[in-house]
């Protein structure tokens, strides 16, 4: 018999003793595994009443020994490389009544099945087989038969199951028990200087949640472990230093997506079953982002979350009985939440999504009512107060089911993209919706140079004659919408930023012929870059809103050729990876070789629209000190903080941004405002406005605002929106510099 660990013992004594002591039930649910082992003695038995002869590989505990006589079957006999894993689901916490496998004959030969269980008698279960991928070839059964063996030792469990169907003769195969767990998983959570990660709660501390619910102090590792992970914290709570910033430091998207990289101990260029958990007091956008879940860190998706807990998931409502707890309980659902998605989980309102046009995982219908970490508290009828009033701190069923049986590469972090396999279902367009969606272009043709970055710009207009109530970011947040776009002769591709937000849902009114507007940067994202080749492509935009599907146009446009040799070599260089995370985080000082690109592309197409782009990235990071991580050289790759690693502030180099800035907004304004598109174009130069102001340069400041009024108003835009314009650069410079993006121009 194989040779138990200590942790395997110690599990097994720590079982034993809660179920003497009658507190856990003596379940079998949890991770089985056969295997074939080479060199192994052929041991034969013989069924007293059949007299058949039978083989065995090793010794088999005296419970599965009795129970295959008592089936008089013969044991599937695996080749020496078969590895196979049973994960049974019938007890315990939030049982599904089913049962995966998966078998792994060589690294390109493995196939992964799920079947739907009923009771048949004392521990044993049967079930059809409703899931298979991978070589589903070489796997035909459609039937699977279970029977458990009990034993109050881990070491003495096992499981006999016979797959039937498809045309072969039935195969059986013993299985031992592995774990109480389906997979294992670990967790890092870190957390910058001023900031207390919130990885527990009393759920008992807020008046208001279910009559039913158990008073304990809940952590993270209880909610994962109760959805099936064995959850291994690595490191500790480690604290990030920020020198020469506050406690009240905002962090960017760029900060935070070179200090994922750098920071977190256990960051590799693989798949891992591990996570970083990173909580900082606030984002730049301000108390309006609760949390973010990074889809692309290096190469690799879902591996790193952001909590902020000064944001406005520390606002309680008016006349909450207890502020401080429930401010507790958003931090927490967050975290969890942000790490739900780690998982690959999609809203509970968006679970009829599909990513790229993948086959299905599992055709899941919304439910936006759903007490699930993935809802929004708001989001259910009756508000948060509603929610929380049932919500029991877990996942859904269908949640569950997808993180436990789903093939392993598509829940794993670093694995399969952003919530791909999980389902479609056809846009829900209404006849007479009150909301219209329009897709579009600043220019007069819909062409764009080779290199030349496009910028979407959407409009939702309220078509009807009575006011609609909609989300404050329903046009900035991508999980309301649904980004397609085909190249002509090509597959269509769905294009997925390389972040998801946590949006804090306030509401706005709009009323009858009102706009709001926002711009989308969809060249590059996780997919890599969607439009980088010449050609022509129709992109299309689906909103998601409150059950409806807002389909905009289609957008017709065009991608010139390359005009030299020039731009065709640059081109190998610019498509890339860390360019793509420079343009859509606004800069790094962290991506040198994507900023040495962008700094080519300027100095040997000068002239030449990308070099536009180019100099708005590279100022932007040049701008404001920076935060970045300062990691000794020479050291294994231990924990930074145990590397002498601090986050330090590099200052910003000011009059390289100046110039870089007015090279790009205001050499040729109109040229600047077609490439970037009039949303754009605003937002950077208000910035540069209130930036200039904050520097001293006030004269600079002003004609910088009122040249930018001028060139709205030569190409047409309406001057209510130019009075909105002129109104906030005005502020602007009264404040100083601010860095949150207008939601209209």
């Amino acid at each position: 018999m194989a040779k138990r660990n200590l942790f395997e013992v110690q599990q097994e004594h720590t079982e034993v003793e809660e179920y003497m002591r009658g507190r856990t039930p003596m379940t079998v649910s949890g991770l089985y595994e056969a295997k074939g082992r080479a060199g192994m003695p052929t041991m034969t038995w013989r069924h007293e009443a059949t007299g058949r002869t039978m083989e065995r590989k090793e010794a088999l505990p005296e419970g599965m020994l009795a129970a295959m006589e008592a089936l008089e079957i013969e044991a599937h006999r695996p080749s020496p490389y078969e590895k196979e894993e049973l994960r049974l689901d019938v007890d315990g916490r939030y049982p599904q009544m089913a049962a995966s496998g998966t078998l792994y004959r060589s690294l390109a030969n493995q196939v992964h099945w799920i079947a739907d269980l009923r009771a048949t008698g004392p521990d044993m279960w049967t079930g059809s087989i409703w899931y298979k991928d991978g070589d589903t070839a070489s796997f035909p059964y459609t039937q699977v038969d279970i029977r458990a063996v009990r034993s109050r030792y881990a070491h003495q469990r096992g499981a006999i199951v016979t797959f039937s169907g498809g045309g072969l003769a039935n195969r059986t195969r013993r299985f031992s028990y592995k774990s109480t767990y389906a997979r294992t998983v670990e967790f890092e959570v870190d957390a910058a200087q001023g900031t207390k990660p919130v990885t527990a709660i009393d759920t008992c501390a807020h008046p208001n949640r279910p009559e039913t619910l158990a008073c304990e102090t809940l952590t993270i590792r209880d909610v994962f472990r109760r959805a099936g992970f064995d959850v291994r914290m690595s490191g500790g709570e480690t604290v990030v230093p920020l020198a020469g910033a506050g406690a009240e430091a905002r962090w960017s998207d760029r900060e935070l997506h070179d200090a994922m990289q750098t920071y977190w101990s256990r960051f590799g260029n693989r798949a891992q079953w591990s996570m970083w958990v990173f909580f900082a007091s606030l984002h730049e956008q301000g108390e309006s982002l609760g949390g973010i879940m990074f889809d692309d860190i290096g190469p690799n998706h879902r591996q790193g979350t952001a909590i902020f807990n000064d944001s406005f998931i520390a606002e309680a409502p008016a006349g909450d009985p207890n502020p401080e707890a429930w401010a507790q309980r958003m931090r927490f659902w967050t975290a969890c939440h942000e790490m739900g998605h780690a998982f690959n989980l999609a809203h509970s309102w968006q679970k009829s999504l599909t990513v790229g046009g993948l086959g299905p995982w599992l055709p899941l219908s919304d439910d936006p009512e759903a007490r699930s970490f993935m809802n929004y508290p708001d989001n259910v009828t009756g508000g948060q107060a509603a929610f929380f009033a049932d919500f029991e701190y877990r996942f859904s069923d269908s949640e569950l089911l997808f993180m436990r049986h789903a093939p392993a590469r598509f829940v794993q972090m670093g694995n399969a993209d952003w919530f791909d396999h999980h389902g479609f279902r056809q846009a829900n367009v209404l006849p007479d919706s009150a909301l219209r969606l329009e897709l579009r272009v600043n220019r007069e043709r819909p062409i764009f140079e080779f290199l030349e970055l496009p910028i979407l710009e959407l409009k939702l207009t309220n078509v009807s004659r009575q006011p609609v109530i909609v989300d404050e970011a329903v046009l900035s947040s991508a999980e309301h919408m649904t980004v397609i776009m085909k190249r002509d002769g090509r597959l269509a591709r769905q294009f997925v930023p390389y972040a998801q937000y946590f949006w804090n849902r306030g509401k706005r009114v709009l009323n009858p012929g009102e706009s709001i507007y926002e711009s989308r940067f969809i060249c590059a994202g996780r997919n890599g870059w969607d439009m980088a080749e010449p050609g022509n492509y129709t992109v299309q935009i689906c909103l998601h809103l409150d059950g409806e599907d807002i389909v905009s146009n289609p957008l017709r446009l065009r991608v010139a050729p390359p005009r030299n040799y020039e731009e065709e070599y640059l081109a190998q260089d610019f498509f890339t990876e860390d360019v793509g995370r420079i343009l859509t985080f606004d800069g790094s000082r962290c991506l040198e070789r994507g900023n040495e690109t962008l700094r080519e592309i300027i100095g040997k197409l000068p002239e030449h629209r990308v070099a536009i782009h180019a100099r708005i990235a590279l100022a932007n990071a040049l701008a404001d000190d920076y935060k970045q991580l300062d990691l000794r050289e020479g050291v294994e790759p231990q924990p930074a903080h145990m590397r002498g690693g601090t986050i330090k502030m590099i200052r910003a180099e000011v009059e390289e941004a100046r110039g870089l800035y007015t090279e790009a907004l205001c050499k040729d304004m109109h040229l600047a405002a077609e490439t970037l598109g009039h949303i754009d174009y605003t937002y950077y130069v208000e910035r540069l406005s209130g930036w200039l102001e904050e520097r001293g340069d006030s004269k600079l400041a002003a004609e910088v605002a009122d040249k930018l009024c001028q060139v709205l108003r030569q190409r047409k835009v309406l001057d209510s929106v130019i009075r909105d314009v002129a109104k906030r650069c005005e502020e602007y410079r009264k404040v100083h510099f601010i860095k949150h993006k207008p939601k209209a121009a």
